[in-house]
């Protein structure tokens, strides 16, 4: 049976229940939010003279936690309006309106005595074919479903979402004992396409996968930094970005998400998992039970591990549990790794390591790979679904099994072995069988030990991708220092940057003119995608900064110059040219996204045109491009004039959009014309798509354009009088007014005397002029200078 969904109820409107509800808006839906209705009058209430009857004061619990989850940073939502999506109301007055809804998700509090309540009452009123599914983190499903009728029971099973909704991708899928096989496809299959998630179907035991996996490491590590004496901060450099982990790494992660939380979901597994032979590593240190008695419990409370006292943050020494100025952590095992890229490539390094770092992987990863063999099959037949769900739900890079086959699955047993750990039988017998480890990539999918055929099985589900990582060699048509090009196959070329965080140099610039030669010549299309944490961070100012210091202006000129001609190579070529944005996509990344032919955008895409930052305006076509679609714009009797000044402030202001959809209202991305994409993991296979559906629509090369309308004068003075009074009023300092002056030349057309029609190629001789002025100003070098070496923008 075709199964659609237009509406989705969700009950209980907390932080979990409004992140999801605002997530199912972010795709298009129809979303009805129910909670609770309060039993009290508030002061302000009681003032107005209101009485519980009114619907105002029905309906305040919901709407109070509505409104705090749309002003929560990171936002839940994709745009402001997708709020509209979603209706409110209470449990008492509107559960029957959940009869003409599609899927109804309870996410109440985790107590099973209130969700039975609540799905009798979703029982009674629910058509029958509806979809029921909890958010429980822990609860087991079969209880959960007692008593209810057997439409109900075949129609129920777990949705697990984690926190926050929009941006972790872990959507656990947890069958009843009568769940329809039907439902856990369909979910599967709607949380990849539609919610944008990596569904994974898990068993019915205590916390599922994810924080089954995720709660060990954790527990595993609170009893091991006592034991090797290491500080938060020292375990924090360990587990962070150097292995592929997020930034907050262990200790800052726990307070974020609040050491409650976590208590929560340990004791869960340490009171419904006797026989787990990790049983003692769930319980509580010591130093955790006096942090909850103390209630330091992370940033909900003001204090975890971590502390702010006004400018400093101080970290508390687990020994004697006061709190202390950071000290600064480094290991020289982690310095042999600088040179190493990617974290899959730097453990095997770091489990040679002579120090404490080598000796701390040595147990962590002992420890975890034990732990990760022996839950097969207890929480899943498949162990390519716990690394999945490591890396959907914790943002790990790289999941156990991987990292094993890292190291090398022979030598992982010898450090489990070292350590006194055994692996689970199924891995002895994987090598008994010739298999040396648990992947393998043929034929560019990616394939998985498959433990009862005792053979490697294709991992479901990749159909529906292109995974760059398993084509780079393979698919090859050529490659420098910067960048590789692979043929996807139908005449499709594939550009991948592969500089240091996808900055754009001389050796991605040859690269774009090699990919559109060969897609002109011998292909159909190209495609500039990658599959990194960000698209582009822009233009390599630390080449734009050398030549500038060294005064090399012919030399920056030149450079300029290619890179606007790159840019007008991509608007311009004689196959159609798709860029695939995603994460940071600045600078130069963005000013390549807006002379695509379309782009085919990750919902999750951050991009802006920043240079303002650095003390310079748009040189690679960016300020060209912004002028040109305010052109576009500019309608018979409107004010141009108010047009133009919007897409000035969008640079000036170093405007940075938080999603695909935010996007649009910039300017960057055009309506009609561009495509957004939840899903990340599917962005190259829908970019090979429209490009092969517009070669094969019949292209044809563009004409460059001689009708931009600029306003001269006319704009020129409105935007100085406002630069002179942003500064006056110390808005801005002295040097943003040079740089703002600078862009109004530009987007101006310069000083001509009336409106006229200007050819691209004229705006981008005055921007690249404007740009080269710029890097001879001493405060715009040091504004590159503090970017290269503080990570962040100058204000001088």
């Amino acid at each position: 049976m075709k199964r659609i969904i237009k509406k989705v109820a969700v009950v209980g409107s907390g932080i979990m229940g409004s992140g999801i509800a605002c997530h199912l808006a972010n795709i298009g839906l129809e979303v009805l939010l129910l909670d609770i209705v309060p039993n009290t009058l508030t002061e302000a209430e009681e003032k107005k003279g209101f009485t519980l009857e009114n619907k105002v004061v029905r309906n305040r619990i919901v709407n109070d936690h509505l409104a705090n989850a749309l002003k929560s940073k990171p936002s839940p939502i994709y745009h402001t309006k997708f709020a509209n999506r979603i209706t409110t109301g209470n449990t008492s007055d509107d559960m029957s309106k959940i009869a003409s809804y599609d899927w109804i998700i309870e996410v109440v509090v985790e107590r099973l005595d209130i969700k039975k309540l609540v799905f009798e009452q979703i029982d009674k009123y629910r058509k029958p074919g509806t979809l029921v599914t909890s958010n429980t983190s822990g609860i087991p499903i079969h209880f959960m479903s007692e008593g209810r009728s057997e439409d109900f029971q075949a129609h129920f099973c777990g949705t697990h979402f984690f926190n926050p909704a929009r941006y972790l991708k872990l959507f656990e899928i947890i069958p009843g004992p009568k769940t329809n096989p039907e439902v856990l496809d369909f979910l599967t299959e709607y949380g990849s396409k539609f919610l944008g998630k990596t569904s994974v179907v898990a068993k019915d035991t205590p916390a599922f996968i994810g924080n089954r996996i995720g709660i060990f490491g954790i527990q595993s590590l609170f009893h091991l930094v006592k034991e090797m004496g290491l500080t938060i901060e020292e375990v924090d450099k360990l587990t962070g970005p150097v292995i592929g982990r997020p930034k907050s790494a262990t200790f800052r992660t726990v307070d974020v998400v609040g050491l409650d939380t976590l208590v929560h979901v340990a004791n869960g597994i340490y009171e419904n998992c006797p026989n787990d032979e990790a049983h003692h590593l769930f319980q509580l240190p010591d130093f955790i039970s006096k942090m909850m008695e103390n209630k330091w419990l992370g940033s909900k409370t003001g204090q975890g591990f971590y502390k702010k006292e006004g400018k400093e943050i101080l970290s508390l020494d687990l020994n004697t549990l006061e709190y202390r100025a950071s000290k600064r952590a480094s290991f020289a095992t982690l310095e042999l790794t600088k040179t190493i890229d990617k974290p899959i490539d730097r453990f095997k390094v770091l489990v040679k390591g002579k120090d404490k770092a080598g000796e701390f992987y040595r147990k962590n990863f002992a420890a975890m790979f034990a732990y990760c063999s022996n839950r097969i099959p207890e929480i899943s037949d498949d162990f390519y679904k716990i690394d999945d769900a490591m890396k959907a739900g914790f943002g790990w890079e790289n999941g156990p099994f991987e990292i094993w086959d890292a190291i090398g699955v022979a030598k992982g047993i010898e450090l489990m072995k070292s350590e006194g750990y055994e692996p689970a039988a199924w891995v002895n017998e994987m090598i008994a069988s010739g298999n040396t480890s648990f992947y393998t990539v043929k034929e560019g999918a990616t394939y998985y030990y498959n433990i009862p055929s005792k053979s490697a099985t294709k991992v479901p589900g990749q159909d529906a991708f292109i995974i760059l990582d398993n084509i780079r060699e393979s698919k090859k048509v050529w490659s420098n220092s910067g960048a590789v090009i692979q043929h996807l196959g139908d005449g499709i070329l594939n550009l991948e940057f592969q500089s240091k965080m996808n900055t754009i140099g001389g050796d991605v610039l040859q690269a774009i003119n090699k990919a559109i030669d060969l897609a002109e010549k011998e292909y159909n299309g190209l495609v500039i995608g990658n599959q990194g944490a960000n698209f582009s961070v822009g233009a390599n100012i630390g080449m734009i900064f050398m030549m500038a210091v060294e005064q090399e202006y012919d030399e920056l000129n030149m450079a300029i110059k290619m890179f606007q001609d790159t840019m007008m190579r991509v608007r311009y070529s004689a196959a159609p040219v798709i860029v695939a944005p995603h994460g940071m996509t600045l600078g130069g990344g963005c000013e390549m996204t807006m002379h695509a032919d379309r782009v085919v955008a990750a919902a999750e895409t951050y991009i802006g045109l920043v240079e303002f930052g650095v003390g310079v305006i748009p040189g690679g076509g960016g300020s060209k491009e912004m002028a040109l679609r305010a052109s576009d714009l500019f309608h018979k009797n409107d004010v141009e004039l108010n047009v133009l000044q919007e897409y000035f402030l969008t640079v000036g202001m170093a405007k940075v959009a938080t999603s695909a959809y935010e996007a649009f209202d910039m300017g960057v991305l055009q309506k009609g014309k561009d495509i957004v994409v939840v899903n990340k993991d599917r962005q190259i296979a829908v970019a090979k798509q429209v490009a092969l559906q517009m070669a094969e629509q019949g292209y044809t090369q563009p004409m460059q354009r001689k009708d931009v309308k600029v306003l001269g004068k006319q704009a020129l003075g409105m935007f100085l009088v406002g630069t002179d009074q942003m500064q006056a009023g110390k808005y801005i300092s002295e040097h943003d007014r040079k740089i703002a002056n600078k862009l109004a030349y530009v987007m101006a057309g310069g000083d001509l005397s009336e409106p006229t029609l200007v050819s691209e190629q004229y705006l981008l001789d005055i921007e690249r002029e404007a740009f080269l002025s710029l890097c001879t100003e001493r405060k715009t070098l040091e504004r590159i200078q503090f970017m290269l070496t503080k990570g962040k923008p100058l204000r001088n």
